[in-house]
């Protein structure tokens, strides 16, 4: 059950960041609504809480968990890119932008195959 709100929360956050990206280009007043502004980090908290118990639900901490500790870093570079994107205008926020959703999609793939190499 845990794993649905997961998914559901992943789902979440990638809409509303696509989402925020879109009204920063097209319609920057929006991202003045105080939901648009909250919403979000409501939405992601949910999400990295839901990620801590699966991580202790699944025991994933007592055996080898370098993948938790890369996805960990990725989404860092997630958060740092996407604050890049939503502030900035131009070439720098489609590069940071295209930078956070690679971030993304490395968390997912790391996320299904427990392996922070999966490309090698």
């Amino acid at each position: 059950m845990i794993k649905i709100f997961h998914l559901t929360f992943v789902l979440l956050s990638i809409t509303s960041f696509v989402g925020r990206i879109y009204f920063a280009e097209k319609r920057p007043e929006m991202l003045e609504q105080k939901w648009i502004k909250i919403g979000p980090h409501i939405v992601n908290s949910l999400l990295l809480l839901t990620g801590f118990i699966l991580v202790f639900q699944g025991q994933w901490l007592s055996g080898e968990y370098g993948w938790i500790v890369a996805k960990i870093i990725a989404l860092l570079g997630y958060i740092g890119l996407g604050m890049v994107a939503i502030k900035n205008q131009g070439a720098l926020r489609w590069k940071a932008f295209a930078g956070a959703l690679a971030c993304f999609v490395y968390i997912a793939i790391v996320a299904v195959s427990k392996n922070a190499f999966f490309f090698l």
